[in-house]
């Protein structure tokens, strides 16, 4: 077996290794197929895991690297992909009795990119029932374990994502993100995790919740790692109706020229509504660390952010519009809280989606003018660190607000950076956003941070 520090280099370590022959591609697969054959019997972050494929583009990597082909910083890395994203001729289930057969013919545009970029495709990982219900006990695919204490929950959908990686058993995954489904797993598993702009990633071939709430983006355990994924993702693609022209800048050179001079806005109206205090302190201190790294932290106010729960009803219309003739034609095969949740959308009128649409733009117009004013806002990305299965599970529990889905709203980049643990062990998360088609100055404020802390350093034994 491999050692544990080979599990948590970077992407940009790795690369290293691969050109002066310390390692090779074939090498470091068979130990990350070995790592996931130990653990994921008790984290159940794979769905499907593609040895043979793994291997086969291992050699290729192996090969294209005896040419002295160094073209891609990912040739040869070790990724995975939520199991919404199709995969050709490779089961793509959804987290759903639904999909649970199904093989798709063509693979998703993200995966596409990934794969012409070198990287080395480890398997499908496991995602909340269609990105949005829960996989209660009984459930077709077992519900993924949080590496740092597995009697909780590693977060929203992408979860598969959040607890592979920080679990040492890949470099980089997919997720998405509707509501928080990047950065919610980012935040409890203690890894970082990127909801680029709206429009930034492709959403072709990836299974929908909400057509204009949906986002695809790039989990690692680093910002550095999620910038180079980042870099092959981002640009049009066709096949995406919203895919945007804005032109894709350099995600990685930037990420050293640090803080000074940055403003750094604080809204904390409705983001510290009953936030945990473990959370809030650890939220200060990071605070405090970006001001001794030279940026301005001011508090601001953003007027319409109490309408932030607007979300819900574009959420829930749009997700049941998409799934309405398969729980029409087929209900006994969604779970109960899903089919719950979704048939909830049928009741939302057309007036009430449309007036939710108008308090989104005018929430976009504050946000807008609040970063017109500084270059960033901070959050805490999770009021509250991971909560136990057996909470969840209660009938009684009420599943608190988020505090990234105003960013969904407004389509605007928003990162999840580790900055600190509970008194328990478990991570605390800053959650930094930014202006429209800007991933650049939120990946740098993140990265400048991360780089002064040893959060992103600390690894969970499993």
């Amino acid at each position: 077996m491999a050692s544990e520090e080979l599990f948590y280099a970077t992407i940009r370590d790795i690369g290293a290794r691969f050109r002066r022959r310390a390692l090779s591609p074939v090498e470091l697969t068979r130990a990350h197929l070995d790592r996931i054959e130990q653990l994921d019997p008790k984290l159940h972050a794979f769905v499907t895991v593609t040895a043979d494929r793994a291997l086969a583009d291992a050699r290729a990597a192996e090969a294209a690297l005896g040419r002295g082909d160094i073209s891609s910083p990912l040739l040869g890395i070790p990724i995975g992909y939520k199991d919404i994203y199709a995969t050709r001729g490779i089961l793509t289930t959804g987290g759903s009795a639904l999909l649970a057969d199904w093989i798709p013919d063509e693979d998703s545009t993200c995966v596409t990119r990934l794969q012409r970029a070198g990287a080395v495709m480890l398997g499908k990982l496991i995602t909340h029932e269609f990105a949005f219900g829960i996989q209660f006990p009984g459930h077709r695919f077992p519900a993924a374990r949080n590496p740092w204490d597995l009697e909780r929950m590693p977060g929203g959908s992408s979860s598969g994502s959040g607890a592979a990686l920080a679990a040492g058993m890949a470099f980089g995954a997919l997720g998405s993100d509707t509501g928080g489904s990047i950065r919610g797993p980012a935040s409890l598993c203690g890894i970082a995790g990127l909801k680029p702009t709206y429009g930034r990633c492709s959403r072709a071939g990836v299974l929908t919740l909400s057509w204009t709430l949906d986002h695809t983006g790039p989990m690692a355990r680093t910002v550095e790692d999620c910038a180079y994924l980042l870099q092959a993702l981002a640009g049009y693609d066709a096949a995406d109706p919203a895919s945007s022209r804005e032109p894709v800048p350099d995600y990685v050179a930037p990420l050293g020229r640090g803080v000074r001079g940055l403003r750094v806005g604080v809204p904390r109206e409705y983001f510290f509504e009953g936030i945990d205090p473990e959370v809030e302190k650890g939220f200060e201190q990071a605070l405090a660390t970006l001001r001794q790294l030279g940026a301005t932290v001011e508090d601001v106010q953003i007027p319409s952010i109490q309408s932030a729960g607007a979300f819900m009803a574009i959420m829930l219309a749009e997700a049941f519009a998409y799934h309405e003739r398969d729980l029409r034609e087929h209900p006994e095969r969604f779970g109960e809280l899903l089919r719950e949740r979704l048939t909830a959308g049928a009741l939302i009128t057309g007036s009430e989606y449309v007036q939710a649409q108008r308090i989104r733009a005018r929430l976009l117009a504050d946000m807008s003018a609040v970063l017109r004013r500084v270059d960033v806002l901070a959050t805490p990305t999770s009021p509250k660190p991971a909560p136990t299965f057996a909470t969840v599970y209660d009938p009684d529990y009420g599943f608190p607000r988020g505090n990234t889905g105003p960013f969904n709203m407004t389509g605007l980049p928003s990162l999840a950076v580790p900055c600190g643990f509970t008194a328990t062990g478990l991570p605390i998360s800053i959650q930094i956003s930014g202006r429209p088609f800007d991933e650049t100055t939120v990946l740098r404020v993140g990265h400048t941070y991360e780089q002064a802390t040893d959060w992103h350093k600390r690894h969970p034994s499993v």
